[in-house]
């Protein structure tokens, strides 16, 4: 596993995609003032299948637990390491590995069912090259890796989209239907109040958030991190009254 906090640069220059959104549209620009500099750090690049087991083990649950259950995984196949070794120390399973690691295993490390399965087809997807090398993926278009990896049990076009702006360092992703994204355009585009009681009808709708998009190509993944910075500016403050 890569050392915690060891990170990587972007593939592009954030400088230059938030200076081409200001000057394509003008709430954009406000908002980009307001928040400040755009900030994603990759982390330490990982292998697709790496990076979509942890990404299978992270959905629907606490982050911590998430991050438990992932650590105990990754330990058990290095036994002759204490539970408490650093995790850098911890060698990460192969697809081989995980294919024949016992039910038993995988669930003791705190899998559902349904995952365990999930990330057994995984490991089965990149031994028949479904699932493509890190050298492939970094050749290959958004569509393309979308299209590939959602015929992973338990992956959808959402994890794919996170994991092509927060992983590969994609600039132009755009998950329409992300509640997040649909919450900050209200916030910026649409009139929604922050003291407004939220239903689904308030919220963005995607062919709203692809219209304005047009405007943000080919930074629609930095302007996608906007609309959830947007979201964040618009939660109340701690000890904040009504």
């Amino acid at each position: 596993m890569p050392r915690t906090g060891q990170t990587r640069k972007l593939p592009y220059d954030p400088a230059e995609a938030t200076a081409a959104l200001s000057a394509a549209d003008s709430k954009l620009a406000k908002l980009i003032a307001k928040v400040g500099p755009f900030d994603i750090r990759l982390p330490h690049q990982q292998s697709p299948f790496e990076a979509l087991l942890r990404a299978i083990i992270y959905q629907q649950i606490h982050g911590k637990a998430a991050l438990a259950i992932h650590t105990r995984l990754i330990a058990s196949f290095s036994p002759h390491l204490p539970p408490n070794a650093p995790a850098n120390l911890f060698l990460h399973p192969s697809p081989e590995q995980l294919l024949d690691a016992p039910n038993e295993s995988l669930r003791a490390a705190g899998l559902s069912a349904n995952k365990a399965l999930a990330i057994r087809d995984l490991a089965a997807k990149t031994l028949d090259g479904t699932v493509p090398t890190l050298a492939k993926i970094r050749r290959m278009s958004d569509q393309a890796i979308i299209d590939h990896l959602t015929q992973v049990r338990g992956i959808g076009k959402w994890t794919v989209e996170m994991m092509l702006i927060f992983r590969l360092g994609r600039p132009n992703v755009l998950p329409t239907s992300d509640f997040g994204i649909r919450k900050g355009f209200a916030l910026t585009y649409l009139g929604l109040k922050p003291t407004t009681k939220l239903t689904p009808d308030l919220l963005a709708t995607p062919a709203q958030i692809e219209r304005r998009a047009k405007k943000w190509a080919p930074w629609c993944s930095v302007a996608s991190w906007y609309m959830w910075r947007a979201c964040d500016l618009a939660a109340p403050k701690p000890f904040e009254t009504e």
